[in-house]
């Protein structure tokens, strides 16, 4: 018997939707992949703090943590505080270094963990923020702190360093200065303006070909202090030129969660194989967690048929989650956890699940299932028609 449930249409009607019944893929223990992945991993929030969650910032830390473990068990890493954990939409910087001490510490029972860290200047008071100096006191402040932990560094794209930079120089100048300081090689961050319109015009212009030479003269003046660098663009065409000029030995890391299956694959281009592939830093690896693992798992197995089979239906799901406004992807990301049994509840810091409709939540239900992704369809269902029954579907 057919698991089905009434969805709202596109067009504002109500239909009738079966489940297709296939079993989610489960990964291979075991596996060692080709391929370095984190998973920008959520937060998940504490519904029953008494906080205003407009204004107040509540976790669940258990919960949180245990989806860490989740995700280390999967072989993937963790980039920790990131903006898929609501940094700057949510999460302030004091709660950003508890998630971070408390993720550094649970990776350490997790043999082989990896965990990266957001260190930006999102504590910085934007309109109180004047000169460079200031960006570079700012990014100097949470690095020494993240470092103290033992932490290794992403360097995140800073809205202050956005609002104040006046050429490629400022940039130049800021993370000259904080490379030099780094005491293991860093990921950098190159983050669109459809993620965070505070973004706009990143490495001091607004054309990407100029930007992208900036962002590379520094790569290349600090190549030992760099590890790669996470672009998130959602243009393959301008990740896969920047990675070919990329200096040996330094790795891209796809953010392009549009297409990152066929540039996670890549394309074998040049003598140098981190030219002809990116490495992975993805929001949508957190809610595809089980698909993700055992499509790499293939991928390192020399199985591209099985790797494409596996992680190419998940693609119309993460186009629909990062649709624009594109920053609202944290609230698809929570709800797929939520679906998935990995938190009782779908309430997010800020109130941020407010953000998408009742139909975008719909069509990312039939996406899932299409890409196998409900890994308890019961459970799934029943929650499905609890958050229809909210808005009068009963």
């Amino acid at each position: 018997m057919p698991l089905n449930l009434i969805l709202p249409t596109a067009s504002g009607g109500l239909q009738t939707y079966a489940l297709r019944g296939t079993t989610p893929v489960q990964p291979t223990s075991g596996v060692k992949f080709n391929r370095i992945a984190y998973s920008a991993a959520h937060v998940v929030a504490d519904p029953l703090a008494a906080v205003d969650p407009w204004i107040n910032c509540a976790i669940d830390w258990d919960s949180t943590i245990a989806y860490r473990r989740h995700l280390w068990s999967l072989g993937l890493g963790v980039a920790e505080a990131m903006d898929t954990a609501q940094r700057g939409m949510g999460l302030d910087w004091p709660t950003s270094l508890e998630l971070i001490r408390r993720s550094l510490d649970a990776a350490k029972d997790m043999p082989g963990a990896l965990v990266a860290s957001g260190c930006g200047t999102d504590h910085l008071v934007l309109d109180n923020v004047k000169t460079v100096d200031e960006v570079i006191a700012g990014y100097e402040g949470q690095m020494a702190e993240i470092e103290k932990l033992g932490g290794k560094l992403i360097v995140m794209a800073s809205r202050a360093l956005a609002r104040v930079a006046r050429s490629p120089a400022d940039y130049e100048r800021v993370y000259d200065r904080i490379l030099r300081q780094a005491k293991q090689p860093v990921v950098l961050h190159w983050l669109g303006d459809m993620f965070d319109p505070a973004l706009a015009g990143y490495w001091g212009s607004s054309n990407v070909e100029k930007a992208m030479d900036t962002a590379l003269g520094i790569i290349n003046a600090h190549p030992d202090k760099v590890d790669g660098i996470k672009i998130s663009l959602l243009d393959k065409d301008k990740e896969i030129a920047m990675r070919r000029r990329l200096p040996a030995g330094v790795r891209m890391y796809t953010g392009d969660d549009f297409n990152y299956a066929e540039l996670i694959a890549g394309d074998g281009f040049g003598s140098n194989p981190l030219h002809g592939q990116s490495d992975a830093l993805l929001g949508i690896f957190d809610a595809i967690a089980p698909a993700a693992s055992a499509a790499l798992g293939e991928l390192a197995q020399g199985n591209l048929d099985k790797f494409h089979a596996i992680l190419g239906p998940t693609v119309p799901l993460s186009r629909h989650i990062f649709a624009a406004p594109t920053r609202f992807y944290k609230t698809g990301v929570v709800f797929m956890a939520w679906l998935n049994g990995h938190q009782k509840h779908f309430t997010m810091v800020g109130g941020q699940q407010s953000t998408r409709s009742l139909q975008h939540f719909a069509e990312l239900f039939r996406l899932a299932d299409a890409a196998n992704l409900l890994e308890q369809p019961e459970l799934s269902v029943r929650r499905m028609k609890t958050l229809l029954a909210t808005h009068g579907i009963e």
